[in-house]
């Protein structure tokens, strides 16, 4: 069965994006570590399982992840989505699903790792930005690249108007990131992603603009 684990925090946004892909999946459940994420709610409102493993209630993060693995198990994910979870896993958690956790970052990593990339990236004065979908590692953020989308950042942009233009892209790259996964299109090559039936694009952002 292609069943699908998404891991949420808070609103869920990417969750939504994906709820509303359809998705050639069987089943979908969506848990969260957050009992207020209003991420669940949405959820409910499509007809989807949700499971609650408030984090606060476990001594420490190894126990946790314990208890998240163990009801993720249970659903007998082919793949487990990360969107919008706001915990760091531990690294026997990210090894036990191996190349069946993904990620996505509102950067085009290896850039801007972490957290705040819109505010580092303004900071930074970089022309381009966008963001990535990997396969989640131990390594913070350095996963398996699958699919980016680029952006330019245009004068007036702020860490708002940027964020919002960034999560559009999200919303783009991260159904098609899973539906590769699904129809069995995506394999590793020397830690890089392979992906079959698909073409590149080669046009060029050049950003500011070339004049003639």
């Amino acid at each position: 069965m292609r069943s699908l684990v998404i891991l949420i925090s808070g609103r869920g946004s990417n969750m939504q994006a994906l709820l509303e892909a359809n998705l050639p999946v069987d089943k979908i459940t969506v848990i969260s570590n957050n009992p207020e994420a209003s991420g669940l709610g949405i959820a409910r409102q499509h007809g989807i399982d949700t499971i609650v493993i408030d984090h606060r209630s476990y001594p420490d993060r190894e126990t946790f992840d314990a208890a998240l693995a163990e009801r993720i198990d249970a659903c007998q994910p082919k793949l487990i989505a990360l969107a919008g979870f706001m915990r760091i896993l531990s690294e026997n958690f990210v090894l036990r699903y191996e190349g069946r956790l993904m990620n996505v970052h509102p950067s085009l990593l290896p850039a801007f790792t972490g957290l705040n990339t819109h505010a580092r990236a303004l900071q930074e004065g970089i022309k381009i930005h966008g963001c990535t979908v990997h396969f989640v590692t131990p390594k913070l953020d350095h996963g398996p690249i699958v699919i980016q989308a680029a952006i330019p950042i245009l004068p007036d942009d702020t860490k708002k108007t940027l964020a919002a233009r960034v999560l559009q892209q999200e919303h783009h790259i991260y159904p098609q990131a899973i539906r590769w996964f699904m129809q069995h299109q995506l394999s590793l090559s020397n830690n890089c992603v392979v992906i079959r039936g698909t073409s590149i694009n080669d046009v060029v952002l050049h950003s500011p603009g070339l004049q003639e």
